[in-house]
């Protein structure tokens, strides 16, 4: 019998090889961010369930099988957040944010749903988001795909496509849920056993339905943009008005209904066809009567969550770096009085170059293993002091890709030098 330990099925270890990319994407993210004018908000990992019942809604697929849910010693039942969205709205409840005007969020962090794992989709994903409460107009909807979009365009992302959609005002829903349900029912014996449950729990999840068999049902099925309330049907050819004006191209999906219950009017998705079935690699949309419906006053939002998995794959699959890599340096020294003074040199270095990546050998080895060791580390310099550069008060420099001679230089030489090779 084994006594190895290992990682909770779904979620995984994100080795060092791996977390440059990761850091470069999310430092990308964050700039564009702060860029319009979003500022950092961090919120608990474990909420009281109630947070999520009341948010996401009963009725759906996250509450009802996917929480990781307990109770604590008082009797409190707790959840890890499933999504960030509910968090971020109790926290502007809490704290009262509304009231200073509108509030532009950004977060980051680990979501946790219990379902089948497999690729781009696991129990434990992060994800980026941004929220913006206070606004009602479809100018910051636009705003945001705005964003998302200079986000793919920075990122060379290829094969992205938007699509759009309003669920309308909670009215106009209800009037709809009750056609829904009427021609749902007509065609009963078609449906799957999902589809089945969700007639008396949420309907408009079935137009959601991936199961192939349905596919013709669900298209001919009433559509919910004949059933709009006359402001909610405004606000779409407001939003699709600056989508046009921005030349970012679109398709509307009457399907697209998202999965949680908060959503109303603009509803939209990021998609691809490069990563299979598990094609989003963002969504979001507007949830105007969801502040008050957790308890607080009355606040239009609208935000967007993106999945750092599937954007790290989409980048992988197109064979796409982030960011221009930094230069790195190996600092080798042999015997004591070079490896004492490596260290010095090395933090000067670390002060007059703070954006170059430089390794301090401590091995302690020859000279040629420490060289292999600059190999493997994949710098592209070598700054070598043994006793003859001690003696000088100097130190050699290597390039260790392409052309180019070793030479001596002194401290304010080396950085000079290496400014103009960036």
């Amino acid at each position: 019998m084994s006594n190895k330990i290992n990682a909770i099925r779904g979620m995984n270890d994100l080795l060092p090889k791996e977390s440059a990319l990761w850091l470069s994407l999310e430092r990308t993210i964050f700039d564009l961010f702060i860029s319009y004018g979003f500022k950092n908000i961090r919120t608990p990992i474990v909420e009281k369930t109630d947070t999520f019942h009341r948010a996401i809604g009963q009725a759906t697929d996250i509450v009802e099988k996917e929480m990781y849910t307990w109770a604590d010693s008082n009797g409190d039942l707790l959840s890890l957040r499933p999504e960030n969205t509910a968090g971020v709205v109790r926290a502007m409840i809490e704290h009262n944010l509304p009231r200073e005007g509108i509030q532009k969020v950004f977060y980051q962090g680990a979501m946790f749903r219990h379902e089948r794992p497999q690729k781009g989709r696991y129990r434990q994903f992060h994800q980026i988001g941004a929220e913006v409460f206070g606004a009602d107009n479809a100018k910051i909807d636009a705003e945001l795909i705005a964003m998302t979009h200079s986000l793919w365009q920075g990122l060379g992302l290829k094969n992205v496509s938007l699509e759009i959609n309003t669920l309308g005002s909670a009215e106009a829903r209800a009037n709809y849920r009750t056609v829904l349900v009427d021609y749902f029912t007509q065609h009963k014996a078609l449906l799957d056993e999902d589809s089945t449950r969700r007639l008396s729990t949420n309907p408009l999840r079935i137009l959601d339905s991936k199961n192939e068999d349905l596919r013709n049902l669900i298209e001919t099925a009433p559509k919910l943009m004949d059933y709009l309330d006359e402001a909610s049907a405004k606000h779409f050819e407001q939003f699709k008005a600056y989508l046009e004006c921005l030349n970012i191209p679109y398709i509307i999906n009457t399907r697209l209904v998202r999965g949680l219950d908060y959503y109303n009017r603009t509803v939209f998705e990021w998609t691809t066809t490069d990563l299979g079935a598990q094609g989003t690699i963002c969504a979001g949309g507007r949830y105007d009567g969801l502040v008050e419906q957790m308890g607080g006053k009355s606040c239009p939002a609208v935000g967007f969550a993106l999945g750092l998995e599937r954007l790290i794959l989409l980048l992988q699959a197109q064979n796409l770096s982030v960011g221009k890599q930094p230069l790195s340096i190996y600092m080798m020294a042999l015997g004591d009085a070079a490896q004492l003074k490596s260290l010095q040199i090395s933090t000067q270095l670390r002060q007059a170059l703070p954006a170059v990546i430089l390794y301090n050998d401590i091995t302690l080895g020859s000279f040629k293993s420490q060289f292999k060791k600059a190999d493997k580390a994949k710098a592209d310099f070598a700054i070598i002091l043994g006793e003859e550069e001690l003696n000088n008060n100097q130190v050699a420099i290597k390039p260790l890709k392409g052309q180019g001679e070793q030479q001596r230089m002194n401290l304010n030489e080396i950085v000079n030098y290496l400014k103009e090779q960036k």
